[in-house]
């Protein structure tokens, strides 16, 4: 038996007065999503812990079958796992922002949080631009490295872990009141933009019509993380394949292969085939057992407040990572289960996340009705045995999925759910 998890991040939402009172999910064109939940199961999961922040750190935590209460010990250090930095004992990690600021504001703190991301800026211009940051401030006992996109890392040796604000929570406020209250990171933040606003990058970018990443912010602090073997804890090789460095260091952290893709980037215009295709072929090339494939692009849209391309962002992972890689398993004769569902939601209204419910769908290859139409408009085998299902008619959404009555109440339960049980 093969596992899969497709994880929309941020996927989940609330209804729409301009989707006619309906969801993304409800409004996008899913049909591939819509077969697997008429032979599968529907339902609930709470994946952030009550008390916890809501956030991809915790949620994908939790998807994994890490209880965020035992394993987490910051977003930031994660990251830093990806990108092969080595942390020591006493050093603390925060993630560094590239983000966009007002600049009609006489002072620093007057300036307000336009951009989280700076349109979701390339990771050859923010390398660049961190260049020059590093240049002029990096000192002891501070070090800055390069991620991607906007994401990049500072550590802080011998440091202090403490509560700083995620700029996607602040979007349009003024800054002020939300830098940290350390005064050497708030410096650094101010005069990170002295340097930056200035930058040739940026000017091209404001001239070309893009916003600029005038600033760095500082958050997600936390110390070295310590993560058990997933191969040890579940018995099963398992592989990530993303664009993000805090699910790459999540899969660093728990021994399992990272798998790099090639124009996958975290945004709306990310390499789908290339992901699906790395997901089947470490399953039915490589020998692995489990496969976990992150797409960030809904949470993105989320944080962006864009329905129509929060839409696109689903339609696209439906038809070209879920569709690819059900067909090429079921041509293929692989036995196999496939959960799909988001981390947490990004509503459109808000441009943060919740700690709400998300609805995960689970399909089991054997289970299901012998034949699907796919994509290209051809059958594909998919198991001889008809399902005992009351519920045929629901489809992959929030509303169906809350109508069915179940719920898993520890995310961190889930994935026992998949590898133990079928739908």
């Amino acid at each position: 038996m093969k596992y899969i998890v497709v994880l929309g991040d941020g996927m989940a939402d609330l209804p729409l007065a301009c989707l006619g009172g309906r969801t993304p999910l409800q409004y996008a064109s899913t049909p591939m999503l819509d077969w697997l939940a008429s032979q599968g199961e529907v339902g609930m999961v709470h994946t952030i812990p009550e008390g916890m922040k809501p956030g991809s750190d915790t949620a994908n935590l939790s998807v994994l079958g890490y209880d965020p209460r035992k394993y987490y010990s910051g977003r930031s250090p994660l990251e830093a796992l990806s990108i092969g930095v080595k942390l020591k004992a006493t050093d603390v990690a925060l993630r560094c922002n590239l983000v966009t600021l007002s600049e009609e504001e006489e002072y620093y703190e007057e300036r307000r949080i336009l951009d989280h991301s700076a349109g979701e800026i390339s990771t050859e211009e923010a390398s660049r631009l961190l260049e020059a940051v590093k240049e002029e401030l990096e000192t002891e006992p501070y070090r800055v490295y390069s991620g991607t996109s906007y994401r990049h890392l500072l550590i802080w040796e011998h440091g202090q872990v403490q509560e700083l604000i995620q700029p996607h929570d602040v979007l349009g406020d003024c800054i002020g009141p939300h830098l940290p209250s350390d005064g050497r990171l708030r410096e650094m933040m101010k005069r990170s933009y002295q340097i930056l606003s200035r930058h040739p990058i940026n000017l091209a970018r404001k001239e070309r019509g893009l916003n600029p990443a005038n600033s760095c912010w500082f958050w997600g602090a936390g110390t070295r993380p310590c993560l058990s073997s997933f191969e040890e804890k579940y018995h099963l090789k398992g592989a990530m394949v993303s664009a993000v460095d805090l699910l790459k260091g999540i899969a660093v952290g728990a021994s399992m292969k990272v798998i790099p893709v090639a124009g996958a980037n975290g945004g709306l215009d990310t390499n789908y085939e290339g992901k699906a295709q790395a997901a089947v072929d470490v399953l039915t090339r490589e020998g692995y057992d489990f496969v976990y494939v992150h797409v960030e692009a809904p949470d993105e849209m989320g944080h962006q407040g864009s329905a129509k391309k929060k839409v696109q962002a689903i339609e696209y992972l439906d038809r070209r990572v879920i569709a690819p890689i059900v067909e090429q398993l079921l041509q293929a004769e692989e036995a196999f289960r496939l959960l799909v569902l988001p981390d947490h939601p990004t509503p459109i209204a808000l441009r943060t996340h919740t700690g709400d419910d998300v609805p995960y769908l689970l399909f089991d290859s054997t289970r299901a009705k012998h034949r699907c139409i796919h994509a290209g408009g051809k059958e594909a085998s998919a198991g001889e045995s008809e399902p005992h299902r009351k519920e045929a008619f629901l489809h992959y959404h929030e509303q169906d999925a809350a109508k069915s009555g179940r719920l898993i109440e520890k995310g961190h339960e889930l994935i026992e759910y998949l590898i133990r049980r079928a739908p």
